[in-house]
């Protein structure tokens, strides 16, 4: 029986592992994980979530019920009951502990009791709570909570995600299911549940089992006239009377499970500020900080008040001229850009003020260096507007935070960052103007976490610059002889016909060389080849397979399957080139600053990263690349072993760097002193074998790896590396340092203060954990070695434009960057690049850096 009702007496009921869980598979795990590598996705959701439901339900009481176990009262009678669940993801389970820690820092009791689940709590505290005449609010994924709705008790079910609810009241049930939430229970019975393994009746439908229900009014009833049921539906009821029954009484939730609590112990009176904000320190959740700050916090008496959306103001593209002229500060603007046409665009003067163009005209403002502009993936906007003054990229700015994360879009940054989300119509996303606002917020958030990691000179000073240069290199392409292409790719194609038609003799018949399907039949059923590694389909035949197998069996066919792949892909390649050759009769690469976790860039549509450089063919293909009119030649500059020179700043290996200094030639020179000879007597097996050491060092090298390397015995190749340590302990040391501080520190550091976060160092798992290891001893060196060709593009620019020159930069490909030369302007280019190259930063040892000219990037090589 109801008692009164209390004034504004409501309480809020969450099912705790319901809502984790589709917090956990609403956002991808890989986007939230702490620099430690805890996963965050469930904690942040959840969190986001109990935000939510606080400002718009206004709860008077809460509580949260979890499951304890998967043994219940209903395993007992059904041990099938759940049973097909798949194990709970580790990358779940670590976050449980944060999510109980995280209720109560919020002020929030929580409840789980042996052998009942979370429903059968809730449905007891909601009868509870209804009989004190609350209001009930029940915040659930679970569909048999529907059975608990009435005047009283409304159910939030989530429609997306665990921010989006729908509200289940008795007509909303009745609307979906045509049926009173009594009746949903004796429907749930008859439909079944996959989600609980409860077993449905063959042949009989949501449909048919609504329409039974109406027509009968209730279970009991359906089931004492089932004989009166016609057709093959009525015999599978019932030949199924008893699933049915045990059906009905798993699905009741039960209301009078004991409780340690009385309703009155749920008032809720605010959060923890202390602790939660600790918390979100911890777990590097910084954006939910500031949405906490409109919540009371415990023993105060404030109210929540919810911040309005900012009022979007449509104004010309006149009027957002005039009203950007008088600003002082940095805006935040927000581009549709599609295929190099500005489609939309909003501008955000601060949190409250947002502009949206009811035009697509850009103003002269776009351009002004002096006012300051704030947005996200700036190369499109320089491109493509003209866009200058760039104060800030927030996608840069989240990559520095986070290189390892794989999804930098602003819809991503927006929704684990401030809790926002882009709607989508099908595969249509209309341009949202609010995202102006939301870069201008994003900004705030990752600028202070950068600040708090100390990268900001790195941001302001290298990466922002870079990214400038990056558009104007992309801009300027590089220029192709289009018919050398075309030739190289027919040459490249009969090459391929030529060894297809090798292998169908060697083979006896035809077949797809392309097919792994197709050659693990001719290769080990027919030609009976000793057997690859196993894998799912049978046994590889990927190059290394196919190399090892000719070198173990000398069949012809292993030599025409090796040059079809090689030449194949080289035809690819080239294929790609043509493909993208601009009407200018240039190639116009895209340059990723964020995507390498060490801080290098790479390049898409096409690759020009890929391009071999060793092989004469490679070298065809870079034959192509050539100086355009007006400009003669190409000046092609690298650093000569920049990796090596840094391995010996790091180390400061006296050994090493006594080495560089000679300005011999390096491995000759640590050869001898590693065999105890002469420098003109190292052999070209002994440089070979200490060129191989030193580069493998820095990519963490076993002794297992350079026998294979070498094609040596690994008890040889350890006394190798044992006599190369004697001789250099400085590397030897500074290689167990930069592992053991990154597994304290949790990340390693360039010679700018580049972070690269490698939680795995500290992994269970052995083979994540040596994989982490390798990666910390080489992110500094390939990350140090990022940062200095970066500053060198960087000071080579500045003296080009210093001296006025009209020779530029085309490209920047690993450690070289590559220039088209004005007549006339040779020497004076050749002076600056030396220069800029070579002073780029201060190492231990000098940087070498050498310079070919001519009129294609091959015959540049030098």
């Amino acid at each position: 029986m109801s008692g009164k009702k209390a004034a504004s007496q409501k309480l809020l009921l969450i099912d705790g592992h319901s809502m984790a869980y589709r917090a956990f598979y609403a956002l991808p795990v890989e986007n939230f994980k702490s620099s430690s590598g805890q996963p965050t996705n469930a904690i942040y959701g959840f969190a986001s979530m109990i935000i939510n439901l606080l400002k718009e339900e206004k709860p008077t009481h809460i509580a949260v019920a979890f499951d304890v176990s998967r043994k219940t009262f209903r395993t007992e009678k059904f041990p099938e009951y759940k049973a097909q669940r798949a194990s709970t993801p580790d990358e779940f389970r670590s976050q449980l502990s944060h999510i109980n820690e995280l209720i109560t820092g919020f002020g929030i009791k929580y409840f789980g009791i042996e052998g009942f689940e979370a429903d059968d709590i809730i449905a007891t505290l909601a009868k509870a709570a209804e009989k004190k005449g609350f209001d009930v609010a029940i915040c659930t994924g679970d569909r048999d909570s529907f059975q608990l709705v009435n005047e009283q008790t409304t159910v939030l079910y989530p429609k997306k995600g665990v921010t989006e609810m729908s509200r289940m009241t008795p007509d909303a049930v009745f609307e979906k299911y045509g049926l009173t939430p009594d009746q949903y229970p004796d429907f749930a019975a008859l439909r079944g549940d996959p989600s609980d393994n409860l077993p449905s009746i063959p042949g009989v439908g949501e449909k048919t089992a609504t329409k039974w229900i109406v027509d009968y009014g209730n279970l009991e009833n359906l089931l004492k006239s089932a004989s009166e049921i016609p057709g093959k539906v009525g015999e599978s009821l019932r030949n199924n009377i008893e699933v049915v029954k045990l059906n009905r009484v798993l699905t009741h939730l039960l209301d009078d499970v004991e409780i340690p609590t009385d309703i009155d112990d749920l008032i809720w009176s605010g959060f923890d500020a202390n602790s939660v904000n600790q918390l979100f320190d911890t777990l590097e959740i910084k954006a939910l900080k500031e949405r906490i700050k409109v919540l009371p916090q415990n023993g105060s008496t404030q109210e929540i008040v919810v911040k309005k959306a900012t009022q979007i103001i449509k104004s010309s593209s006149d009027e957002i001229e005039k009203i950007i002229a008088k600003s002082t500060n940095p805006i935040a603007v927000s581009f549709e850009i599609i295929d190099g046409k500005l489609l939309n665009y909003s501008v955000a003067m601060d949190e409250e003020n947002l502009y949206l163009a009811t035009d697509n005209k850009i103003g002269k403002w776009i351009s002004n260096p002096d006012i300051k502009k704030i947005v996200h993936g700036a190369k499109s906007a320089i491109k493509y507007l003209g866009l200058t003054g760039l104060h800030s990229d927030i996608e840069i700015l989240a990559y520095l935070n986070n290189p390892g994360s794989r999804n930098l879009d602003l819809a991503d940054l927006a929704q684990r960052l401030i809790g926002v989300s882009i709607e989508q119509d099908g595969l249509f996303v209309e341009f949202n103007p609010a995202t102006a606002s939301w870069i201008y917020e994003i900004n705030k958030i990752l600028f202070s976490e950068l600040q708090e990691k100390k990268m900001e000179k790195l941001y302001q000073d290298l990466e922002i610059p870079t990214l400038v240069a990056l558009a104007k290199l992309e801009m300027i392409g590089i220029g192709v002889d289009k018919a050398g292409l075309s030739k190289l790719s027919k040459n490249f194609a009969s090459i391929v016909a030529e060894h297809t038609e090798g292998a169908y003799k060697a083979a006896g018949h035809e077949f797809n060389v392309a097919s792994p399907k197709q050659l693990q039949v001719v290769l080990f059923d027919e030609l009976k080849l000793p057997k690859t590694k196993k894998i799912k389909t049978g046994f590889t035949t990927d190059a290394e397979s196919l190399e090892w197998l000719l070198n173990k069996t000398k069949h012809p066919i292993l030599q025409h399957l090796m040059r079809i792949r090689e030449t194949s892909k080289l035809q690819s390649t080239i294929d790609g080139l043509l493909n993208a050759i601009a009407s200018d009769g240039r190639i116009h690469t895209t340059f990723q600053q964020t995507v390498a976790a060490t801080g290098r860039l790479s390049s898409t549509e096409p690759n020009l990263q890929n391009i071999p450089v060793r092989t004469d063919e490679g070298r065809e293909i870079r034959n192509c690349f050539i100086a355009q009119a007006p400009y003669e030649q190409l000046l092609t500059a690298d650093y000569s072993q920049i990796e090596m020179r840094i391995m010996a700043h790091l180390s400061d290996d006296k050994g090493l760097i006594a080495a560089f200094e000679t300005g011999e030639d390096l491995h000759s020179t640590v050869g001898a002193q590693v065999f105890g000879v002469k420098a003109d007597e190292v052999d070209p097996e002994m440089r070979r074998t200490i060129k191989a050491m030193s580069y493998g060092l820095a990519y963490g090298l076993s002794a297992f790896g350079l026998a294979q390397q070498l094609d040596i015995d690994p008890t040889e190749a350890g006394e190798l590396m044992s006599k190369y340590f004697e001789r250099f302990g400085g590397i030897r040391d500074y290689l167990k340092t930069v592992v053991d501080v990154a597994r304290q520190k949790g990340y390693t550091e360039t010679i700018l203060g580049r972070r690269r976060y490698l939680p795995d160092l500290n992994h269970d798992n052995r083979q994540r954990r040596e994989i982490a290891e390798r990666a910390a001893l080489n992110a500094p060196i390939q990350g140090s070695a990022a940062d200095i060709i970066k500053i060198a593009l960087l000071k080579v620019n500045q003296g080009i434009s210093d001296a006025k020159l009209k020779s530029r930069a085309l490209l920047q490909v690993h450690d070289e960057l590559i220039f088209e030369v004005m007549p006339g302007e040779r020497d004076l280019l050749e002076g600056i690049v030396r220069d800029a190259m070579s002073r780029a930063f201060k190492l231990r040892v000098p940087l070498d850096v050498n310079i070919g000219f001519g009129t294609s990037w091959d015959a540049a090589a030098h």
